[in-house]
């Protein structure tokens, strides 16, 4: 029995762990403790103190530190090489991995974890390369295996080997202490062993996980023991000598302290991480060990992130201009989805620097040099503007995650605002080149910003929500630590002096306190979005239906779905709402770029929502914008379309078609097209036609992707009839008519049972010469499900499937027959596809979308 309820009892773990009071909870407790026991470690030391020590570091240190760093992100590099290697060898060049993972973590560990998960990073980069959403899991799975596996490996022999001082951490008995080093040594030596035997896959439901080899996992834990080694060696060169911990004993505050550090979701850990390793080593009231945290802050967190950035920003250079070579090519292409995540973290820095400059003295020095230049309000002013465009760089953040172009302007200009601030608060040139750098750096990335819907800049998510409250208290801390030995007074407030720094912080903080509270409180109430949300088919769809050149536009016009309409009417979006998804029926109509803008807000609007995304039945136009958004790409079919130009129906292929429309002339059979402003009279006449042919038909009347007669939706179209000789008729279909005479179809074919076998036929050849007469350049022939779907090994899963059951299906549905009849007309074929979340989501999402088309099982079967 206890086998059965741990299942359960797991699950409801996890429910109570992912349960978004509890994520909010943990970090914001943990960020509360961490800033009041911060400042109680650090008090009686001065910012003055912590100046000198910095500047005292020896420059030998200094390099050393650099090399730990190095050898730190070695570890982290052959990570992804290794994973990758064990799950798809040949899917990309080993640099590939190496250089993201290194860049990715280089840019995550500034950002903080909150935002940037290994697998969503990953997505990003591998998905280029082909790897679907199981794979990339798999990969970082592995990747963190590593990691796991040097952890027990360390913590193991540190156990078991007893080391000097370990018991002050650990006050466990010698025996107890050894059995769980033995325990722990013993549970990675018999990992080794099971993979040695070939069992080397775990199954879970439908997904199965190849694990390394065992050479593969004694790689991956020697690269855990660079990373973790590496980046503890870091901090341990950089504390005073007289400090004393041992190495073991270093080692195990320093792993506590990363792993509160991403518990807090500050970016960085900032806050949590200085008190644990403070608190841990009893360092309380050093001005040194401060001083050396701040370096160690410079040195393993600042430095790569500018490497990276600085990195990215000549490749992207480099690809706007054509001038890469094929390795470098390859490279960007890997690299190009982070760039975004890089220009958010940069902002993010950006914004850190200018806060906590305002939260600091400022060099007397520089001060007396603008006394004589500079009024006092001046300097005043641009203390108080550099403290808010801090605080708005933070925020704009966000933005640039989502590749706002809005939010790059925004940015560019609060980065030179913060420039000139920083001249004129105190000439302080190191900031003012920090922001200059940052300036150029996000200039050339300034292709990654294309989307232009008018989402608010300042509404965030409860994830960036809690990061910014926690690292606003990290960075007011700073302020409180360095004017620590200022008694507080009321007068502060309204004191303006050359030396009133200690004023200046205080009126800085509340000013980004205030801005803060605003952006917090209008990301909690909701506002309406610019983008539109419409339930009836309002005029402007009716109008871009109307100058689409693809007729497929106009299935639109079915009255079933809700539509999103940029701002500027160029373009708009049909979907329905499950309850669970918002699925859009094929791409945006209208202008590309406003089309691309739309299939965000509609991914947005689904999140907020808490529900999934997915656009069905689309074409190769947008695939780059849907795998931006972290969609699988899934081809469900391909289209047929016939060229019109001098269409005719002879040759042996189309002998049925000419032989029914000869019989159906000499039989008196009259055919005609008949304009939407005059089917009013016959409506009436084609209803009992449609429900005489759904009577003798299987299922209900379709929706969503196919037409149903309404006579509000046959108005909108010329139908094309079929009479006989007493001049009733007979076959019907509605016709899609696209702009410019591009293309034509049909949407619904009916016909009465009595109907001769030949009417439908011939209806359908007088159609297509009908067409080529009247100037068409195509006709569309419609879908043909699951053909040209790949059904190879090396296929992903659902294309499998979708082959299996076009080659295996014929007794339900003849798949095959369908695209032969098609093949007749020698047409041109193009794909067809399903963007929607990876994994077991592909499958929920087929269903819903035969919900929507035929309404469940039920309305197959009725």
């Amino acid at each position: 029995m206890a086998d059965a309820k741990t299942p359960t009892v797991v699950a409801r773990v996890l429910r109570v762990i992912e349960h978004p009071a509890v994520k909010i909870v943990i970090p914001v407790i943990i960020g509360i403790i961490a800033v009041v026991v911060l400042h109680k470690l650090a008090s009686h030391v001065s910012w003055a103190d912590v100046r000198g020590d910095l500047a005292a570091q020896r420059p030998w240190v200094l390099l050393a530190a650099l090399g730990c760093t190095a050898l730190s992100f070695a570890g982290i590099a052959a990570y992804d090489f290794l994973a990758m290697r064990a799950v798809a060898p040949k899917a990309m060049p080993a640099r590939v991995p190496m250089v993201s993972g290194a860049a990715g973590y280089a840019i995550s560990g500034l950002l903080g974890v909150s935002y940037l998960t290994g697998t969503a990073v990953r997505y990003r980069v591998y998905s280029a390369f082909g790897l679907d959403l199981v794979k990339v899991s798999a990969v970082v799975a592995i990747s963190w295996s590593g990691f796991v596996s040097a952890l027990l490996l360390l913590f193991g022999a540190l156990l078991t080997l007893h080391p000097t001082g370990l018991s002050a951490i650990l006050p466990i008995p010698e025996l107890v202490e050894t059995t769980l080093g033995s325990l722990l040594l013993a549970g990675y030596a018999g990992y080794l062993i099971w993979l040695a035997t070939g069992q080397r896959r775990l199954r879970s439901h439908a997904y199965s996980l190849d694990l390394p080899r065992p050479t593969q996992a004694l790689g991956l834990t020697l690269a855990g023991l660079l990373d973790v080694s590496g980046a503890a060696l870091t901090l341990y060169v950089l504390l005073p000598a007289d400090l004393g911990p041992s190495l073991p004993v270093f080692a195990t505050v320093f792993v506590a302290a990363v792993m509160l550090g991403i518990l807090s979701h500050a970016p960085g850990g900032l806050g949590a991480f200085e008190a644990t390793i403070i608190a841990g080593l009893g360092a309380a009231g050093r001005s040194d060990v401060l001083a050396s945290l701040v370096l160690y802050r410079l040195i393993y967190t600042v430095l790569p992130f500018a490497i990276a950035a600085f990195g990215l920003a000549i490749a992207a250079t480099l690809a706007n201009r054509g001038r890469f070579h094929v390795a470098s090519s390859t490279l960007w292409r890997a690299l190009k989805p982070v760039v975004p995540i890089l220009a958010a973290a940069l902002a993010m820095l950006a914004g850190i620097v200018l806060l906590i400059s305002g939260t600091l003295p400022a060099e007397g020095t520089r001060l007396e040099l603008l006394r004589d230049v500079v009024p006092l309000g001046v300097i005043e002013a641009s203390h108080l503007v550099g403290s808010l465009v801090g605080a708005l760089l933070i925020v704009v953040a966000a933005g640039l995650y989502r590749k706002l172009y809005r939010a790059w302007l925004f940015a560019m200009a609060l980065i030179g605002i913060g420039l000139v601030a920083s001249l004129v608060k105190g000439l302080d040139w190191v900031e003012a080149l920090s922001m200059a750098a940052t300036f150029v750096t996000l200039g050339l990335l300034r292709p990654a910003f294309y989307r232009a819907e008018g989402i608010a800049l300042f509404r965030l998510d409860r994830r960036w929500i809690l990061s910014i409250l926690v690292l606003a208290a990290a960075i007011f801390w700073i302020g409180l630590f360095a004017y620590d030995h200022v008694d507080y007074r009321n007068a502060l407030w309204w004191q303006f002096s050359w030396n009133g720094d200690a004023s200046r912080f205080l009126r800085a903080s509340l000013i980004v306190a205030i801005v803060l509270a605003a952006v917090v409180l209008n990301s909690i109430i909701s506002h309406r979005p610019a983008i539109r949300e419409l339930r009836e088919i309002p005029d402007v769809v009716r109008r871009l239906v109307a100058n689409s050149e693809d007729t497929e536009a106009n299935i639109a016009l079915t009255g079933d779905k809700l539509f999103l309409v940029s701002p500027d009417e160029t373009a708009f979006i049909a979907y329905a709402d499950t309850g669970k998804s918002l699925i859009a029926k094929g791409d945006p109509v209208g202008e590309v770029k406003a089309g691309q803008a739309l299939i965000w807000a509609l991914r947005e609007r689904a999140y907020r929502a808490g529900k999934r995304v997915a656009f069905y039945a689309v074409s190769p136009t947008y695939l780059p914008t849907y795998l931006d958004l972290g969609l699988s790409i899934l081809k469900i079919g391909e289209v047929a379309r016939v060229d019109l130009r001098g269409f005719t129906l002879d040759g042996s292929k189309r002998k049925d078609l000419r032989q029914a429309r000869n019989r159906a002339a000499r039989d008196g059979f009259v055919f005609a097209v008949i304009p939407c402003a005059e089917t009013g009279p016959i409506l009436p006449e084609l209803r009992h036609i449609s429900d005489a042919w759904l009577a003798r038909k299987q299922g209900e009347e379709k929706g969503f992707s196919l037409g149903a007669f309404t006579e509000g939706y046959m108005r909108n179209f010329d139908v094309a009839v079929l009479r006989d000789p007493d001049g009733r008729i007979v076959a019907f279909a509605n016709l899609f008519q696209g702009a410019n005479r591009h293309e034509l179809s049909l949407d619904l074919m009916r016909y009465l049972p009595e109907a001769p076998h030949f009417a439908m036929d011939a209806l359908f050849a007088e159609m297509l010469l009908w067409g080529a007469e009247t100037g068409y350049r195509w006709t569309s022939l419609g879908a043909a499900p699951f053909a040209g779907v790949e059904n190879r090994e090396l296929a992903p899963l659902w294309n499998r499937i979708g082959g299996f059951i076009y080659e295996h299906g014929e007794h339900f549905y003849r798949f095959e027959g369908l695209r032969a009849y098609k093949e007749k007309f020698d047409p041109v074929w193009s794909p067809n596809y399903l963007a929607c979340p990876g994994g077991l989501a592909a499958p929920q999402i087929l269903y819903e979308v035969n919900v929507l088309v035929s309404g469940g099982l039920r309305g197959l079967m009725k």
